[in-house]
């Protein structure tokens, strides 16, 4: 039986010179499971990277993929990556392109005559597969790179900037393909300057400054302690609202924000409101969004100018 961790590391630190770019950074990622890396610039998530697919050795730590060293080769096999600064040769056409990587792969001619076309479809390239790499746009150069890290159904897959130059189809298309992932098995590491995307990809992130991972997060949770719920109700009598610290407003069904001590208080604030007469369209708790985290955790100051 595999083991159900896709990564493990262990203590990573990292120092070139002076400069100390990991410090003691550990974490683990399931198979079946999107993971996000978000910090601020320079907060150590390409050194990180570097590390775990065996580009650079660390100063101490260690790392696993698939249960074999980090750099090991057969662990390599068995990962797709999409580097954030890639540099294709141009003069292949995208259809070339994945029969080299493929070749590099190790893939048979069989396979490689089924899953490039099958790829290319799936980027929605089918129709450009033909042309030369140096007549793609930014957004076709980023679908082709996606397709090689798929080429051969890695087991786990490294996206660095997926949605870089793509429109809001092409970002899309990154969505489902992650969730694809995840569907057969495969484990998703994300590095993403854009917080919405990981969010609706991912099912946790951790972040990171200065080398360290200060908290990880589990999307589909919700938090424990005070919980925010929006409502959305009529006819409360004056004065109502003020117990839970909002003002009234004018509208018939107005929406408001509340805070309440805990979800155990929720069924408590429905029945008040119908024991008050009120007639009651909505309460929904509203979980923190990744950006008000992100601020929370990594601090206004060190965001400043920083990304995920």
């Amino acid at each position: 039986m595999p083991n159900e961790l896709a990564i493990e590391a262990t203590g990573l630190r990292k120092r070139y010179g002076r400069k100390l770019a990991l410090d003691g950074l550990s974490l683990e990622v399931r198979r079946g499971e999107a993971f996000g890396l978000l910090g601020p610039n320079g907060a150590g998530k390409s050194t990180c990277l570097k590390l775990l697919l065996g580009l650079a050795r660390p100063t101490a730590g260690t790392a696993r993929l698939l249960g074999r060293p980090a750099g090991d080769v057969e662990a390599r096999r068995r990962v797709g990556f999409l580097p954030e600064h890639f540099h294709f040769y141009d003069w292949l056409s995208g259809a070339e392109l994945l029969e080299l990587h493929g070749r590099l792969y190790g893939m048979e001619a069989g396979q490689l005559r089924r899953r490039v076309p099958e790829l290319l479809e799936r980027v929605g390239l089918e129709t450009q597969g033909k042309k030369p790499l140096r007549e793609y746009s930014k957004g076709m150069q980023q679908r082709v790179g996606l397709a090689q890290a798929l080429l051969h159904e890695p087991e786990l897959v490294f996206l660095d900037e997926p949605t870089s130059g793509l429109d809001p189809l092409g970002r899309r298309l990154v969505r489902d393909v992650i969730r694809e992932q995840r569907a057969r098995g495969a484990a998703v590491f994300l590095n993403s300057h854009l917080l919405g995307e990981v969010e609706v990809s991912c099912d946790r992130v951790a972040f990171v400054r200065a080398g360290r991972i200060l908290a990880t997060r589990d999307l589909h949770a919700q938090p424990a302690g005070a919980v925010r719920v929006r409502v959305r109700a009529a006819g409360a009598p004056a004065g109502f609202w003020q117990r839970y610290g909002a003002a009234p407003a004018a509208d018939s069904a107005p929406a408001r924000e509340v805070e309440l001590a805990g979800e155990g208080e929720i069924p408590k604030l429905a029945r008040a409101l119908v024991e008050a007469g009120a007639a009651v369209y909505e309460i929904t708790p509203v979980a923190a969004s990744l950006e008000e985290e992100f601020l929370r955790v990594i601090g206004p100051e060190a965001a400043e100018g920083a990304g995920a």
